[in-house]
């Protein structure tokens, strides 16, 4: 499902769960399973079930003074929000959508109010609450829009520090995607813990000189 920049979100999905009475929807959404390095991170958010209007839009819309801002906005008037990392040992153990829901399920467990809905952007979480997994629901809803800017921005932070950890691989500018600089840097320097050794491109790599990189050059 393609969804036009132009598109804000609403609060379409949230009113199915506040017309059958669930008034505390929490908003989930992930950032990072893509990537080749760093964790996976799951964010959470119950909002206000006012249907007031927010500047909270899909992360992947807004510059990165833009979702820093917004960010502080949803941790302000949150009813409740929690974000959590699957590291790449729990990713290489669980892969990678199993460790996504691991750790929204953590992010799940630490809302206080409790949600008594979901919505998530296409993540179908085995959970005893309603659900709505929408596709692109991080472009639709209010609720997926704010915990798509926690994500982002957490994790965003996370891959700062690995930079400096890690200094040679560029994590601080792509985020451990597979961008042509992180494929030259692990040519030249190799894996390192912050990456994810179940990922084809670097398992690849471990196995020795013919991989599926081909030449960096």
């Amino acid at each position: 499902m393609t969804v036009p920049p132009s598109v804000t979100p609403d609060w379409s999905f949230e009113r199915e769960h506040w017309r059958r009475g669930h008034f505390r929807v929490a908003g989930v959404d992930e950032a990072g399973r893509g990537a080749w390095a760093g964790p996976v991170t799951v964010a959470a958010v119950i909002l206000p079930g006012s249907a007031a209007e927010y500047p909270f839009r899909d992360s992947k819309q807004l510059s990165a003074a833009q979702r820093e801002r917004y960010a502080q906005v949803v941790r302000e008037v949150a009813l409740a929000w929690a974000v959590e990392h699957a590291w790449p040992d729990e990713i290489d153990r669980l892969n990678i959508l199993g460790a996504t829901h691991a750790a929204a399920h953590r992010a799940l467990a630490r809302l206080n109010p409790a949600p008594q809905a979901l919505v998530t952007d296409y993540l179908k979480l085995r959970v005893s609450l309603p659900l709505s997994a929408p596709p692109r629901a991080d472009a639709l809803s209010y609720s997926v829009a704010a915990a798509s800017l926690l994500a982002k921005t957490e994790r965003d932070r996370v891959m700062l520090e690995l930079d400096a950890q890690h200094p040679g691989y560029g994590f601080a500018g792509h985020k451990g995607y597979g961008a042509p600089a992180h494929r030259a840097a692990l040519h030249e320097r190799g894996v390192t813990g912050a990456h994810r050794r179940s990922f084809a491109p670097i398992r690849a790599l471990l196995s020795g000189p013919a991989s599926l990189f081909g030449d960096p050059d």
